[in-house]
């Protein structure tokens, strides 16, 4: 029985001894997989040839084209962000000088109101030229401040105004007064461009409305410090017109009385408060 037992069994398997003999002392479980370990190992120095050296190549291209890749990329963001900081940068330049004009109209718009409403009861009044030269007349709500008034007499002279002024002087400054559109206002009697002018009571020609220049500032700062007086001014020759003799001036307080829209008066208050006033200037619009 034991004999046929032998003959009909099968092939004993390889016991693990037998395995762990075949196998490499360092891999457990891959001997019978040591052909396809020599096979790597035989092509493994083959990739220093000139196939390995290509693959190299290969990869240092990948390398260099991501590498550039992301450089353009940056690049390109670098640029973006640049354009767009330029644009807000100007945007902002445009904000601000938009700003800064309209500013400027309401600061201008609230001085000339300003100035409008602090012309009071008391105003210094500044008449002076050359000796030969036109008249200008110039009111102003205190000395550093820019005229309210500023007229020149173009056919008077200043001599003949001092002369006459050794009496009574009343000055009238007379002007149109042309009809209204429907929705339009008149513009305040002190802005009037041209008047018609009168000294005591004779035609004197015709006075114009001027803006304050540099002739007239420098005349105006020379005599700041004068609350009341007349003389002649130092000629600096800047003003070009020493042919037509000295500059003089006269300086005082005027009470300003406002009779309507269409008619104000100045009457020059004496230091001393004694007497009537020797000046007078009238505004009237006709």
């Amino acid at each position: 029985m034991a004999r046929a037992f032998r003959a009909a069994s099968p092939l004993p398997l390889p016991s693990s001894s037998s395995r762990s003999a075949t196998a490499p002392s360092g891999g457990g479980g891959s001997g019978s997989f040591t052909w396809l370990l020599k096979k790597r190992s035989s092509k493994a120095p083959q990739r220093s040839g000139p196939s390995g050296q290509e693959a190299e190549d290969e990869g240092d291209e990948e390398e260099a084209g991501a590498a550039a890749l992301s450089t353009a990329q940056s690049s390109s963001t670098d640029e973006q962000s640049s354009s767009s900081s330029s644009s807000s940068s100007s945007s902002r330049k445009k904000r601000a000088d938009a700003l800064a004009r309209l500013r400027s109209v309401f600061l201008a718009a609230i001085t000339h109101r300003r100035r409008r409403r602090q012309l009071g009861s008391c105003v210094t009044g500044t008449i002076f030229g050359r000796r030969r030269g036109r008249v200008h007349v110039a009111l102003q709500t205190d000395p550093r401040s820019a005229p309210v008034l500023l007229v020149e007499m173009a056919a008077y002279s200043t001599g003949a105004l001092v002369r006459v002024s050794s009496g009574l002087v009343r000055l009238a400054l007379e002007c149109e007064k042309p009809p209204l559109n429907a929705g339009e206002k008149r513009r305040p009697l002190l802005e009037e461009p041209t008047w018609r002018a009168y000294c005591n009571g004779l035609k004197c020609g015709y006075a114009v409305h001027r803006e304050c220049g540099a002739d007239e500032w420098r005349v105006l700062g020379a005599v700041e410090q004068v609350s009341v007086g007349a003389g002649v001014l130092p000629d600096d020759g800047a003003a070009g017109g020493a042919g037509e003799g000295d500059l003089m001036y006269m300086r005082a307080k005027f009470e300003r009385v406002v009779g309507s829209r269409d008619s104000e008066a100045f009457y020059m208050m004496n230091p001393d408060g004694s007497g009537g006033p020797e000046l007078s200037i009238y505004l009237l619009r006709v």
